[in-house]
């Protein structure tokens, strides 16, 4: 059994409905999901998703990098009225920083992305966090996050769609933080992603597909999908020399551990 710890449902919809989406995960082994959202809507969508699927997907609400007008206050109200409703939410995510696309917001990032972290230990949910360009901040934000966590080490968050190298995965690591590889590490100029890929402990790692993004090779330039998640996994038995089983295993038992998905 595969866990794809990262997906966009609200982008698959239209790939013969979310039903048939299911249908071929499953076949291809993969069962708990994490639905991510990131603005309103698709907070809305991820939760729409999990009460669709309960017995395998949860979802995880944030405001993503480019929702800093976004009130804090109305996300841990929706999240406190979910719970009271038996909807369960996973984690806070996606949140983070991306100064590739969006280096003119920045400071709003930073601030928003703070801002998340400390509702994040309020309501002690772990954090799916993305950074791109923006490592050192990343880290240091991070870093005040974990001294300010103060409660068990394996559920404070995941640093999801690793792009780093060696260097930035330890700073992640060292801060007790998942690490969670996509189907990058299939693409030819990666090289410094699959190095970090092999050195990150076994109970660190996750897997995800970023579905519809980062469709893995053989399948680059198509949509992504759940199903495509298998050869993730394959991948990196490859890159760690050891067999597929195990990390379906290890990286399934760590998002359980990180999300408290339990069949």
């Amino acid at each position: 059994m595969f866990f794809d710890s990262h997906v966009h449902f609200d982008g698959l919809e239209a790939s013969g409905g979310l039903e048939a989406v299911m249908a071929r995960a499953q076949a291809a082994g993969v069962k708990p999901m994490i639905a991510v959202g990131g603005s309103p809507e698709t907070n809305k969508f991820a939760v729409e998703t999990a009460n669709r699927f309960p017995d395998i997907v949860k979802a995880a609400i944030g405001y993503d990098r480019n929702q800093a007008g976004q009130l804090l206050s109305d996300l841990k109200s929706e999240i406190e009225r979910l719970s009271e409703h038996g909807t369960t939410i996973a984690a806070i995510g996606e949140i983070g920083l991306d100064f590739y696309y969006s280096p003119d917001t920045a400071e709003d990032q930073v601030q928003l992305f703070g801002r998340q972290l400390q509702l994040a230990r309020q309501l002690e949910l772990p954090v799916i966090v993305h950074s791109r360009e923006a490592e050192e901040i990343t880290a240091v934000e991070l870093r005040k996050h974990r001294e300010s966590w103060g409660r068990h080490n394996d559920r404070i968050g995941v640093l999801h769609c690793f792009t780093g190298g060696r260097e930035f995965a330890q700073k992640i690591l060292d801060l007790n933080f998942y690490i969670s590889f996509s189907g990058i590490i299939t693409f030819r100029n990666a090289s410094d992603v699959r190095e970090a890929a092999r050195m990150v402990p076994e109970d660190r790692l996750l897997i995800e597909t970023d579905s519809p993004y980062l469709a893995p090779e053989p399948y680059r330039g198509k949509q992504n999908e759940p199903a495509y998640l298998k050869r993730v996994a394959e991948a990196l038995a490859e890159i760690r020399g050891c067999s597929v089983e195990r990390i379906a295993k290890m990286t399934t038992d760590n998002a359980e551990c990180l999300f408290g998905h339990k069949e």
